[in-house]
């Protein structure tokens, strides 16, 4: 990471934003917020980095090991990650290449594939865990309080967007 500096990059863009263009308030806070992911994703990665997994990879194997059998299709994968279908596909191969997932068809429906979270893939899931839980997954600064203010600011972006229904 480069070293900090001294002043903070937003608060000027958003000075030099406001001599020129409305909506300078928008702008801080959606250049905070993709700040802030950038920040969250590199210490999740780096917190993951001794499985050789990234948060994305991460995600793939903790919503197999929440389902009942260890196995989705990938398309469900994919709505439930909100990911589109090749990054999910991308995704399970990686996994697999590593061993932590493996392709089985569908024992109804062959036209559908599940990936299955193998032996070595639930291994993996709660020590990597545990790393992750214990760099507060990026958000060490923020207390509990604050993280659910965030989390309640952002539900409203999320369902303005179509994320989901409330």
């Amino acid at each position: 990471m480069a070293r900090p500096l001294a002043f903070d990059p937003i608060a000027e863009a958003a000075r030099q934003w406001d001599l020129r263009w409305p909506e300078v308030h928008a702008m801080r806070a959606a250049t905070s917020l993709m700040r802030a992911q950038q920040i969250v994703l590199a210490r999740v990665d780096e917190a993951l980095r001794p499985w050789g997994l990234t948060f994305a990879r991460y995600e793939v194997l903790v919503l197999l090991t929440f389902s009942r059998e260890g196995a989705l299709p990938l398309g469900k994968m994919s709505d439930r990650l909100m990911l589109h279908q090749a990054s999910v596909t991308n995704l399970v191969d990686r996994l697999e290449a590593q061993g932590l997932v493996r392709r089985v068809p569908h024992p109804t429906d062959r036209r559908t594939t599940l990936a299955e979270l193998t032996d070595a893939g639930r291994d993996v899931v709660e020590p990597a865990t545990r790393a992750v839980a214990d760099a507060r997954l990026g958000v060490a600064e923020l207390s509990d309080a604050d993280a659910d203010a965030l989390t309640r600011m952002l539900v409203a972006l999320r369902a303005g967007a179509g994320d989901f229904t409330p």
